[in-house]
């Protein structure tokens, strides 16, 4: 095996925003945080963003696009790191899933980092 990414689905930074994404839509279905409709879609679409520019990025099988979907992907992630202090502050997140979810959201985003540098290697060197 050469190691090489054949498909989206083989990018660990893609594969660490479907865990955020799932854990983020567990979270928005607490009776409360599901009620609250448009921070709960709003937090929902912006995980799913994540994902959907990895995937979206990779498929177009060219350096620079690439590069410029993860950028999306990781402004995202910024963008639920954000929604999740709204949640919490307003009551629909205890400190404890606030954290794990806060630390899921972070590791997400150095993965895209790192990814994203990677890439602009690449990208560099055409």
């Amino acid at each position: 095996m050469s190691g090489r990414i054949e498909e989206f689905e083989d990018l660990i930074a893609w594969q660490k925003a479907r865990e955020l994404t799932r854990a983020i839509y567990q979270a928005t279905r607490q009776e409360a945080f599901a009620k609250d409709y448009g921070l709960s879609g709003q937090i929902q679409r912006a995980a799913v963003s994540i994902m959907s520019n990895i995937s979206e990025g990779f498929e177009r099988g060219n350096p620079r696009e690439f590069h410029q979907f993860l950028s999306i992907a990781k402004v995202s992630c910024a963008e639920v790191r954000s929604q999740l202090y709204v949640a919490l502050d307003a009551g629909y997140l205890n400190e404890v899933s606030f954290q794990k979810l806060m630390v899921l959201a972070k590791e997400t985003g150095k993965v895209i980092g790192g990814l994203r540098v990677s890439v602009q290697r690449r990208r560099d060197a055409i």
